[in-house]
């Protein structure tokens, strides 16, 4: 059961890895690509930036934004790993980091996206589906996590039981 805290741990991180590097990806690449088709990421920076926009700091805010959730997943990593907490629950704090992404996910559009809006005069909405995928990937995690717990826990009570049955 020990190995199996460390496998949902690692394959925890991983997944808010992944959360957090397409949130940036999304929001510094794909979605001010899409929102000025044909235009290079160099040129739409560089007008941005001309017209005073500070891309920069959009920038630092976005990946701070991601950041922030993979130090969160690595914190949860090692305080569960050295709490030795329940596999189920280790599980379920994955789940709940990466449902509670929606709401940096949401905030970091107001970052660049925001910025080549006005500077560009598009919709300052997601121009991509990636944006839904990260809130569809949160809205899954959300409703996972009661569905693990009750499950691990069915499965640490019939544990319990058949060892009190053996002895």
């Amino acid at each position: 059961m020990g190995r199996t805290r460390f496998v949902v741990a690692g394959i925890g991180v991983l997944a808010v890895i992944a959360y957090a590097a397409l949130l940036a990806v999304q929001e510094l690449v794909l979605d001010p690509l899409a929102a000025v088709p044909g235009t290079p990421l160099g040129t739409i920076y560089a007008e941005l930036d001309r017209k005073g926009f500070d891309v920069g700091g959009d920038v630092v805010g976005v990946v701070v934004i991601a950041a922030i959730g993979v130090a969160l997943a690595i914190v949860i990593a090692v305080v569960t790993l050295w709490k030795r907490v329940e596999v189920h629950f280790v599980a379920a704090w994955f789940l709940g980091v990466l449902a509670a992404g929606a709401v940096p996910a949401f905030a970091a559009g107001f970052q660049l996206v925001m910025d080549v809006a006005d500077g560009y005069g598009v919709g300052g909405e997601d121009h991509t589906i990636w944006a839904g995928v990260l809130y569809v990937t949160s809205v899954i995690a959300l409703v996972a996590i009661p569905v693990v717990i009750v499950v691990g826990e069915r499965h640490r009570a019939r544990l319990a039981t058949s060892g009190t049955l053996v002895a």
